[in-house]
């Protein structure tokens, strides 16, 4: 008797297009998942279209969760052409200030490039969706992964200084903050206990680390203030405060300080476990 499941071609494609993107098959079984298939039977589908045994599924849902990033050490980090000075570290949370991780030129061009697409900036909510929160009142927008030279050149720079691949980054979003705009203390990571968590972590898992980068300096206010420890990083054009958690971990809690005077310009780069 043939106890093979019967599988669409539209589905076999689809799980062969995404595990060619670069997703694991966990990640194409949680996204079954979420679209209501029943765990059992999406087994047996993955393993099926990609020539696996159920044991070898099993072994992957036990391994370690995914990437982790390296922290860079100082004085001096080099990539490609450009040295970076490690100007501050501590070890919780896992946060590095980096002076010159940008050029002035760069800083620039990222403003030109992205005012003419600004909009209110949103967050997102216990479902997994978008939506507009008064703890945030810039705008910003998202760049694609290597949707531009120069877009690109970044992405590759902080890769290598943390030693994870490309693939895991999210787009990179810039934000302007005027005069008494801010946003209040919050988490990067997203909490396992909400309902929307498996949506949200189904495309490259949980959020890892985060890069902020100053692209002007503010005359007044706008630093990112880490209450949980005491430290306020001061927004310098150029340089970058990045920082390392696991959910939950507390001491990660931050906030964009009201701009006091002047305005703010910054370009924000969340890491994910898995690639996005």
């Amino acid at each position: 008797m043939n106890t093979r499941t019967a599988i669409s071609p539209e589905l076999r494609e689809w799980i062969l297009a995404t595990t060619r993107a670069g997703h694991g098959p966990q990640d194409v079984l949680e996204l079954m998942r979420v679209h209501g298939y029943e765990p059992r039977q999406s087994r047996a589908i993955v393993a099926e279209v990609l020539q696996l045994p159920l044991a070898a599924l099993d072994a992957d849902a036990a391994a370690p969760a995914g990437r982790r990033t390296k922290h860079p050490e100082g004085p001096l980090a080099t990539v490609g052409d450009r040295e970076i000075r490690v100007a501050l570290s501590m070890n919780r949370p896992a946060l590095r200030v980096l002076d010159g991780l940008l050029s002035g030129e760069e800083c620039d061009e990222l403003i030109a490039l992205a005012q003419p697409r600004m909009a209110r900036a949103l967050t997102v909510d216990a479902a997994g969706k978008q939506q507009v929160d008064h703890r945030r009142t810039s705008v910003g927008m998202f760049f694609k992964l290597g949707e531009l030279p120069l877009v690109a050149r970044l992405e590759l720079r902080i890769a290598e200084l943390l030693d994870i691949p490309v693939s895991h980054g999210e787009g990179l979003q810039i934000l302007h903050y005027l005069p008494g705009q801010e946003y209040q203390p919050h988490y990067d990571w997203f909490d396992p206990d909400q309902p929307g968590y498996a949506t949200i972590t189904a495309r490259g898992g949980q959020r890892i680390a985060s890069v902020v980068m100053y692209l002007n300096t503010p005359e007044a206010g706008g630093g990112t203030a880490f209450p949980e420890v005491g430290l306020t990083v001061s927004a310098l054009r150029g340089s970058a405060v990045y920082f390392a958690y696991e959910g939950g971990d507390a001491s990660s809690l931050h906030a964009g300080l009201p701009v006091q005077r002047g305005e703010k310009w910054i370009a924000t780069k969340w890491l994910r476990e898995r690639p996005y």
